[in-house]
């Protein structure tokens, strides 16, 4: 190839790639100044399968009046609340849905977080289970037992209060930590004698494993959603939060009143049986409600069992994180 088509050929390269970058120029300020002009801000929600969010994310009616209010809400699926605890931290979420245990762990290692809500009791639905055929029939019978559980998770502490409560000690049992998922084919293969869990794992248990409850979560742990935010957020946005506890009790209210519509839409959630899902629904009231001091003594009660076991090496105290009433 001569000099003079090489240079004709840089030319028209050069050309080519000045007129791709005008145009994503053009397209980035297009984009942009149709955020701006929308007047929305981001609202960023990270939440987990089957929670009051995904609840309001499938039925959409969440998003709609959080954008009559100027705000543009995204939601994130996280697997479990402890990356949830990281997200908020990073400051790649503004809200996060997490079970009981998962702030308390973080609240100790220093982040600076708010509870915004809590959930009504979801006890009736979490607790121990063990197979039909199992001689297990009491808390008493699991010593010496392999007991499944996930670390860091409402399972933790509801199998740590139940055997405190029967006048047992952690050292009674074998723990044996793994994901929620893992821990269902190990109980399914018999690889544990028991394991420790909520639903929807409970009901699939109950309605496809040969599973019974030795005991549920009543009198133990109402093992509630949480709602939290970090400190700093929560101090500047204290109308968002008013109308996220608002909106999302009237999609939980909804819940209550159309179970069936609730179990179809739940079941292709979750991707699980519509059986499943009405024998978890059935069990549980649906609600959110502003944080108070109720739920802050519970989630001290937490905070303070998991300080003694050595859980976690700060003490904590939850009425810090917040102006809780």
């Amino acid at each position: 190839m001569s000099k003079k088509k090489r240079n004709l050929k840089k030319l028209l390269i050069s050309v080519v790639l000045v007129f791709w970058a005008a145009i994503a120029i053009y397209g980035f300020k297009q984009t942009d100044a149709g955020a701006a002009t929308s007047g929305l801000e981001t609202v960023t929600i990270g939440y987990q399968k089957g929670d009051p969010f995904d609840i309001a994310k499938q039925r959409g009616e969440f998003s709609k009046k959080m954008e009559k209010k100027g705000y543009k809400v995204i939601f994130k699926e996280f697997s479990d609340g402890n990356s949830l605890m990281q997200a908020l931290k990073a400051g790649s979420v503004d809200y996060a849905r997490t079970g009981d245990t998962p702030p308390v762990s973080a609240l100790s290692t220093g982040t600076k977080l708010t509870y915004i809500a809590a959930s009504s009791s979801k006890a009736k639905g979490s607790g121990i289970l063990v197979k039909n055929s199992s001689s297990v029939s009491s808390i008493e019978d699991l010593k010496g037992k392999k007991v499944a559980y996930t670390k860091g998770t409402s399972s933790q502490y509801m199998l740590l209060a139940a055997l405190k409560k029967a006048g047992m000690s952690a050292d009674d049992i074998t723990w044996v930590n793994m994901d929620q998922s893992s821990a269902s084919v190990a109980f399914s293969k018999g690889k544990v004698d028991a394991w420790s869990t909520w639903d929807p794992y409970t009901s699939q248990a109950q309605l496809t494993q040969n599973a019974k409850l030795v005991t549920n979560g009543v009198g133990i742990t109402n093992n509630r959603d949480y709602i939290l935010t970090t400190q700093s957020y929560a101090k500047k946005n204290t109308e968002i939060s008013k109308y996220l506890i608002k909106y999302l009790q009237e999609d939980m209210e909804w819940a209550n009143n159309n179970h069936s519509e609730l179990i179809t839409m739940m079941s292709k959630s979750l991707k699980v049986s519509k059986s499943v899902v009405k024998k978890m629904v059935e069990r549980r009231t649906y609600g959110i409600s502003t944080m108070n001091s109720t739920y802050v003594k519970e989630e001290q009660k937490i905070a303070d069992l998991f300080y003694e076991e050595g859980l976690i090496e700060n003490k904590v105290t939850v009425s810090d994180s917040g102006d809780y009433k």
